[in-house]
């Protein structure tokens, strides 16, 4: 389960940046496009959170579906 949230963040993430460069080009730069571009970078520094191990190589998701 914590995969597929994980992949959903990712790509709703994309989105936000698809979005944010398709406002760019018809708008110019504007407050909503920083605003999309700084959500998407939260997303991903959120999905890094989870995933990048640590020193001993456990990362948060292989903690999470580690079951005794």
């Amino acid at each position: 389960m914590i995969n597929a949230i994980l992949s959903i963040a990712m790509l709703s993430a994309f989105l936000l940046l698809y979005g944010a460069w398709k406002r760019w080009r018809r708008d110019g730069v504007s407050q909503q496009m920083w605003l999309m571009v700084a959500a998407a970078l939260v997303v991903f520094a959120n999905v890094a959170i989870w995933v990048v191990p640590d020193e001993k190589g456990q990362s948060l998701v292989t903690g999470a579906t580690d079951t005794p």
